[in-house]
């Protein structure tokens, strides 16, 4: 399990994840130099140390590399949540806790996330039911024949 990055080290990611193809040190070093005062050999040692631990492929090119990252920051931000959430001795506990965390906003996109990851074939009898119970009671019914749309009304 992934180790949180360190301030430069996430310094450095931020670069190669937001510019999403092959850097070189010269590039990273250049544009850290607009928010401090930092060293070539400091950023090289940095990028040797994140390819050391799998945050990045390199490729040499000339005397330099050319440096990637293995993954996105979003599997790098999901395995940090994994990690804190594994090591919770009341795992269902902590997610009602980080929920409660949640702006509207976050929580919006937690539910558009599920339905991603259920796929149409695990949403679509829930609405296929909801669909077929509002026609059977006339529509008057509570919605609680359907735990879906209890949870899709609640919060917003």
């Amino acid at each position: 399990m992934p180790r949180p990055l360190g301030e430069l080290e996430d310094s450095v990611m931020t670069r190669v994840w937001k510019w999403n193809r092959p850097v070189t040190v010269r590039e990273v070093l250049e544009d850290l130099q607009q928010e401090r005062s930092i060293a070539y050999t400091t950023v090289m040692t940095v990028l040797d140390n994140l390819h050391q631990k799998g945050w990045v492929r390199r490729e040499a090119e000339g005397r330099a590399y050319r440096y990637e990252a293995v993954s996105t920051r979003a599997a790098y931000a999901a395995a940090l949540m994994n990690d804190a959430w594994a090591q919770s001795d009341n795992p269902a506990a902590a997610l009602v806790a980080f929920f409660g965390m949640m702006s509207e906003e976050q929580r919006l996109a937690l539910r558009d996330a599920v339905r991603i990851v259920q796929g149409p074939e695990t949403v679509e009898p829930a609405t296929q039911r909801s669909a077929e119970s509002a026609g059977s009671t006339g529509g008057s019914g509570s919605g609680a024949e359907n735990p879906a749309s209890a949870t899709e009304g609640g919060g917003r």
